[in-house]
């Protein structure tokens, strides 16, 4: 049931790049992008569903703020949440998870840079089905 708790924490591991022109056609193989995001490297995602939550069917979304350094190591003292799932218990299990996760760097014209940049966590049931938070903004 713990495996399955694991792997049913579903992480979307692609960063939000920013926008970047289009080189001419005729340059495109010659330079590189201007600016690429930093890429997941995990084989296995390392944030763990709440078990209770899990045993629940509890489903939410997080979206953090990573700042990866220039090695493309994430910089703990700087993650936060930057979208709440409305379930805490969510939320700090994507922080606790954040620190595991290995990115190869963003590059900037080839050279790999620092940067900040937002990770989606979804944490998704298999069965379907699941309970979300209610909303509050009706209120």
């Amino acid at each position: 049931m713990r495996l399955a708790a694991a792997a049913a924490a579903a992480l979307a591991l692609s960063a939000l790049a920013c926008g970047k022109p289009e080189p001419a056609a005729d340059q495109s193989a010659a330079l590189p992008p201007d600016r690429e995001a930093p890429v997941a490297l995990n084989a296995d995602i390392p944030i763990q569903y709440p078990p209770n939550l899990y045993d629940q069917k509890v489903e939410g979304d997080v979206v953090l703020r990573l700042f990866a350094d220039s090695s493309g190591a994430i910089v703990p003292e700087s993650t936060k949440v930057a979208e709440s799932s409305g379930i805490p218990a969510l939320d700090s299990a994507a922080l606790a998870g954040a620190g595991k996760l290995r990115f190869a760097p963003a590059r900037r014209r080839g050279i790999p840079t620092a940067t900040a940049f937002l990770q989606p966590v979804e944490f998704r049931h298999p069965q379907g089905g699941a309970i979300t938070p209610p909303d509050d903004s009706a209120h």
